[in-house]
């Protein structure tokens, strides 16, 4: 399984890497749904890309892992729609 680390996509494409994008759209968040807006979430997830990152986590490795509820469960969303169906889709 490939691990990535932040800003690798180019460097991917430019090589002819082949890679899997795993997507969780924020509003089917249960935070983003109940306070109606997706806009500046973000910074609540940025200690889970970099800890990911620091460890070369993979996406199955992130999604085993649990994650607080509400906003850090979107990064265990986005994993599992690397391999799986993410659970609130």
């Amino acid at each position: 399984m490939m691990k990535l680390t932040c800003g690798a996509e180019e460097q991917l494409k430019k090589d002819g890497v082949s890679y899997r994008v795993g997507k969780f759209p924020f509003m089917a968040n249960s935070r983003a749904k109940a306070i109606d807006t997706a806009e500046g979430l973000a910074g609540e997830l940025i200690h889970e890309a970099v800890l990911a990152t620091n460890y070369d986590a993979s996406s199955e490795d992130i999604a085993r892992v649990c994650h607080a509820n509400p906003m850090s469960e979107a990064i265990k969303e986005a994993a599992m729609a690397t391999y799986d169906k993410p659970i609130h889709m």
